[in-house]
C-alpha cells in the first residue's frame, strides 16, 4: 500500500512532469488554485501559444472579449483582468470611482466617503485568501451585515446609505449556507436605495442567471471549469466594466492580463458556449459510480454521493470515515495520498469532520480507474496509516505551512 503507484496508462502524458522535474498529480479536489485550477483543451492551449507570436492593440483585444463575455452571460459587456479576486477588486473600485480617472489614481489611499461596500458577514470567507482583502485593496471599507449565521432583511437596508459605493454578494462553497439573504432579495433591497450589486461567481457554473437576476456586476474565472488562461471575467452593466476596466490605469495595473491570456480566454468562453455539457456530466458520472461500487462496504467507511453546495451541476463522491472502525482518520488518509506516485490530491477543507470528497471534474483518460484501485487498496489497508495529531491543521490553516515552507530547503 505504501509503494508508488504504477504508471499512469498511456493516454496521460506524464513526460511533461519528468522533463520539469515536478511531481506527478492526480486531481480529485476540484478547480483549485494550488493545483493549477484546470487542464487547457488543446485548441484554448493553441489560441494561448498563437498570440504569444504577435502584438495587438489591447484595448481592441478586450473590446472582442467584451462582445462574446456578452454572448456568454447576457451581460451588456465585459472585461478580462488576471482573476477573479482581480475582478472583485477592479469592481469594487470601478464602484467607488465611476469613470472619473481622477477618483481611480486616488485609490487606494484616498477613495472619499462613498467607499462603503456592503456584504453579509457569512460571505465574509477565505478563497486562499480573504475576500475583505480583495475590497480593501480598492481603498473600500467592508460594511458587515448581520452575523456569520443570520442576516435578515432590515440589517441590509440598515447598512445602506450615504456612503455605500457597492454590495457584495458571494456564491461560493466557502461560505455560510443558511440564514443568508437569498440573491433576489438582496438585489431587490439594494436596486431600491440606488445601491449596485456585484457578485463573486468565481467557480460557477451558472454564467448567466446572476445577470437576469439583477446583478450589475459578475465576476467569474476564466481558468477553473471554463478550462482557460488564469484570468478573471468581469461582466455587467456597459458603464460599470467601463469603469472596472478604467482601473488599469491605477491600481489596475498590478492586476493586469496579457495578450495571451485574453486570447485562450476567448477560445475558452467560445467553446463552453458549444460544449457537449451532458456528455461531460455523464463522464463525471460514470467515474462517481465507479467509485461508489468499489469502495462500498469496506468497513470503518460510508460513501455517498453529494450535490455540488451551490448548486453547479455536479456532484462528489463523499467518504466517512469511523476512526475507531477504520483505524485512522480522513486527515490521516489524505495525507497518504498526496504522498503517492502520482499523488492522488483529494478534496480535503472540511477534513476535521472526518470525511473527504473525490472531485472527478479534472480526470484525464484512465485517472477514474487508478483512483478506484488505489482508494480501495488504501482504505482495506487503512489501520496501517498513523494519524498524526497534526494532520488536521494544514488543511484548516488553508495552506499555510506551504508558504512558510517554501525554498526552505533549496
Amino acid at each position: 500500500m505504501n509503494q508508488p503507484l504504477a504508471p499512469a496508462l498511456a493516454n496521460e502524458d506524464w513526460g511533461w512532469h519528468g522533463e520539469n522535474g515536478l511531481s506527478r498529480v492526480i486531481n480529485v479536489s476540484g478547480t483549485m488554485t494550488g493545483l493549477g485550477a484546470s487542464r487547457a483543451h488543446p485548441e484554448v492551449a493553441a489560441a494561448t501559444g498563437a498570440a504569444m507570436g504577435h502584438f495587438v492593440r489591447i484595448h481592441e483585444l478586450q473590446a472582442k472579449a467584451s462582445k462574446v463575455i456578452a454572448a456568454l452571460t447576457g451581460a451588456e459587456a465585459g472585461c478580462m483582468t488576471a482573476s477573479a479576486s482581480a475582478g472583485i477588486t477592479l469592481s469594487v473600485a470601478g464602484c467607488i470611482t465611476g469613470l472619473d480617472p481622477a477618483r481611480a489614481e486616488a485609490l487606494p489611499r484616498n477613495p472619499g466617503p462613498k467607499s462603503e461596500i456592503v456584504v453579509q458577514m457569512g460571505h465574509l470567507c477565505g478563497y486562499g485568501a480573504p475576500i475583505s482583502t480583495a475590497i480593501e485593496l480598492a481603498g473600500g471599507t467592508v460594511r458587515m451585515v448581520g452575523q456569520s449565521t443570520l442576516a435578515m432583511d432590515h440589517q441590509l437596508r440598515g447598512a445602506l446609505g450615504p456612503n455605500t459605493a457597492a454590495a457584495l454578494y458571494v456564491v461560493s462553497h466557502h461560505v455560510v449556507h443558511y440564514g443568508q439573504i437569498p440573491f433576489p432579495r438582496f438585489v431587490e433591497i439594494c436596486h431600491a436605495a440606488g445601491v449596485p450589486v456585484i457578485v463573486d461567481a468565481a467557480s460557477e457554473y451558472d454564467l448567466r442567471g446572476f445577470i437576469a437576476a439583477g446583478a450589475d456586476l459578475a465576476i467569474y474565472s476564466a481558468h477553473k471549469f471554463m478550462g482557460g488562461p488564469t484570468g478573471g471575467i468581469i461582466a455587467g452593466k456597459r458603464d460599470r466594466v467601463r469603469a472596472a476596466y478604467l482601473q488599469n490605469i491605477a491600481i489596475g495595473r498590478g492586476f493586469k492580463i496579457g495578450k495571451e491570456s485574453v486570447a485562450g480566454a476567448i477560445k475558452a468562453m467560445e467553446r463552453w458556449l458549444v460544449r457537449d455539457h451532458a456528455a461531460a456530466r455523464a463522464a463525471e458520472r460514470a467515474a462517481l459510480e465507479m467509485w461508489q461500487q468499489d469502495l462500498t462496504g469496506i468497513p470503518g467507511f460510508t460513501v455517498r454521493i453529494m450535490p455540488d453546495p451551490t448548486g453547479n451541476p455536479l456532484d462528489r463522491l463523499q467518504i466517512d470515515v469511523d476512526p475507531a472502525v477504520a483505524g485512522t482518520t480522513a486527515a490521516a488518509i489524505t495525507r497518504h495520498l498526496a504522498g503517492l506516485d502520482p499523488a492522488i490530491i483529494a478534496r480535503d477543507h472540511e477534513v476535521e469532520l472526518n470525511y473527504f470528497q473525490l472531485d472527478p471534474c479534472n480526470l484525464a483518460p484512465d485517472q477514474a480507474e487508478i483512483v478506484s484501485r488505489t482508494l480501495s487498496e488504501v482504505l482495506r489497508d487503512a489501520a496501517r496509516i498513523p494519524a498524526w495529531p497534526t494532520d488536521i491543521h494544514g488543511p484548516r490553516n488553508g495552506g499555510i505551512d506551504a508558504y512558510l515552507g517554501w525554498l526552505t530547503n533549496a
